[in-house]
């Protein structure tokens, strides 16, 4: 019986604690030095934002960050990049190796559209954050209609 709560226990903090991306590291493990907050609203309809935290700990390091957010549907298929809101550089550019220089809160919008232009279908969709190439972050959201 033990065996099988400990077994439960991992499998639901080894697995499913960190799917959703740990917002701060793990004792031993390295900072990545961003954090992907979980979009708003969540289920949405047809549009949502996408927060996003870059620590000056990722500066110090490389002195800028290249920041791509691609969503994905349920098939891991390539469906859209948000757009960047606040961004230094412009308002409205894709979240595809967009350069940031300076640390803070920024924020992606999504239309709910894919890369043609159409709405998409009721479903999960998965937003993945990478930052300078390190390991990606991934979040679920989900389209209602």
């Amino acid at each position: 019986m033990r065996r099988i709560v400990c077994v439960g226990l991992f499998l639901c903090f080894g697995v499913f604690g960190r799917a959703e991306g740990q917002e701060r590291p793990l004792p031993g493990e390295q900072d990545p030095g961003f954090t992907l907050e979980q979009n708003y609203p969540n289920p949405f309809n047809p549009e949502t934002r996408i927060p996003f935290e870059l620590y000056e700990s990722l500066f110090v390091e490389e002195g800028s960050a290249t920041v791509s957010i691609r969503i994905y549907n349920i098939l891991q298929q390539f469906v859209a990049a948000p757009v960047a809101l606040g961004f230094p550089g412009g308002e409205g550019l894709p979240m595809l190796q967009l350069e940031y220089t300076s640390p803070g809160q920024y924020e992606a919008y999504w239309d709910g559209r894919d890369r043609t232009g159409r709405q998409v279908a009721s479903g999960v969709y998965f937003v993945q954050m990478v930052v300078n190439g390190r390991e990606p972050v991934i979040r679920r959201m989900f389209v209602t209609k």
